[in-house]
């Protein structure tokens, strides 16, 4: 089971592709050296609603094509067993976009730097990912893209991102999907952690900025259900919001908290 983390001092932990429906991504983000922008909560109180996510204008490379276009490049993430595989999957069905799974692309490609043997990682060579990433996206032609990944935030240029979904599990039920999974120990709660603090939600936000980030509450909803919330963003009949859960409030409300955030 190889684990995963981005050289950039996040570390992820992440099962191979195909463990589960749910956890094909896994991720576990611990910002070291100091650094600790990445647990600033983003609650209730800082919700706020956002303009629908525009489209971009992005230039083509195909042979042939000189003219802008618009497309969609819409990236699906979130913490491990939240279900982004398996919403991204259907969603680039519906759209008639290319699907790109970043665990699927490092693996194929060989995009690492070597591995981290203290804790039994591979580190992820972040600039040749998003050279990669951005070859698949132009030569694409008009294609819409769907990437999905818990770190696409931190490879996916930001000139192409026109959509980022970051997907959201109530930690009492993440939990149980993760143990299913496979998590044990550590790993577990790094990542139940990492969906608490919001983790995914402020790479998110602070790679693109809020005008393309919206917060998808996954909680006890099935993928279509999910992929049809999506469709409704990307069409304009709903709104896209951020800072629509407070997992640290809610587990504390229940009593829960030291049981479920022990890092």
């Amino acid at each position: 089971m190889p684990h995963w983390h981005p050289a950039g001092g996040r570390f992820v932990s992440a099962p191979l592709p195909r463990l589960s429906p749910y956890a094909l991504a896994g991720v576990a983000l611990l910002h070291v050296g100091g650094v600790s922008s990445g647990l600033i909560r983003v609650g209730p109180k800082a919700t706020r609603q956002l303009a629908s996510p525009r489209l971009y204008r992005v230039k083509l490379c195909n042979k042939g094509f000189g003219r802008l276009m618009v497309k969609r490049v819409i990236l699906v993430t979130g913490t491990p067993c939240v279900g982004k595989t398996s919403v991204a999957r259907l969603l680039a069905e519906k759209l008639n976009a290319l699907y790109v799974n970043l665990t699927e692309l490092a693996l194929k490609e060989n995009l690492v730097l070597g591995k981290d043997e203290k804790r039994g990682s591979v580190i992820i060579d972040e600039k040749s990912m998003k050279r990669a990433v951005g070859k698949l996206i132009e030569d694409c032609g008009e294609q819409g893209v769907v990437v999905d990944g818990h770190y696409a935030a931190s490879v996916v240029p930001k000139r192409f991102a026109t959509h980022v979904f970051v997907l959201r599990r109530d930690p009492v039920e993440l939990r149980g999907f993760m143990e299913r999974a496979g998590f044990l120990g550590n790993k577990l709660w790094e990542n139940l952690a990492a969906e608490i603090l919001d983790v995914c939600l402020v790479d998110a936000l602070k790679a693109y900025g809020s005008e393309r980030v919206c917060e998808i509450d996954v909680s006890k909803k099935s993928v279509e259900n999910v992929v049809a919330e999506i469709l409704e963003v990307l069409s304009g009949s709903r709104k896209c919001y951020v800072g629509i859960v407070d997992w640290l409030g809610k587990l504390e409300q229940e009593g829960l908290l030291e049981e479920f955030l022990k890092i």
